[in-house]
């Protein structure tokens, strides 16, 4: 594999045994692939994660941006959420 580097690992005996019981299976040709699909699954996630950050921080400043906050009447606000689905429902039946 061209272009890696090496680097030591600690886990727990538990994920010690699971990383074993993978390559023993034949699941995993070595302790190594079990690590790389981890750490591509992680990578994901972590991509995933900064990219939901910077949405909730655009939806803040939008929001900020969009003047000060007004009072609601949570009831009408239902009431009225209620009427458009029952609205919609009828125009779809």
């Amino acid at each position: 594999m061209a272009n890696v580097e090496k680097i030591s690992l600690s886990v727990t005996p538990r994920y010690a045994d699971l990383l074993r019981d993978a390559v023993g299976s034949g699941a995993y040709a070595s302790a190594s692939e079990v690590i790389r699909e981890a750490m591509r699954d992680w990578s994901a996630k972590w991509q995933q994660r900064g990219s939901d950050i910077e949405k909730l921080r655009e939806m803040w400043a939008e929001g900020k941006a969009s003047g000060a906050a007004t009072p609601v009447d949570f009831d009408d606000t239902l009431a009225e959420a209620r009427q458009e689905l029952k609205t919609a429902r009828g125009h779809c039946g």
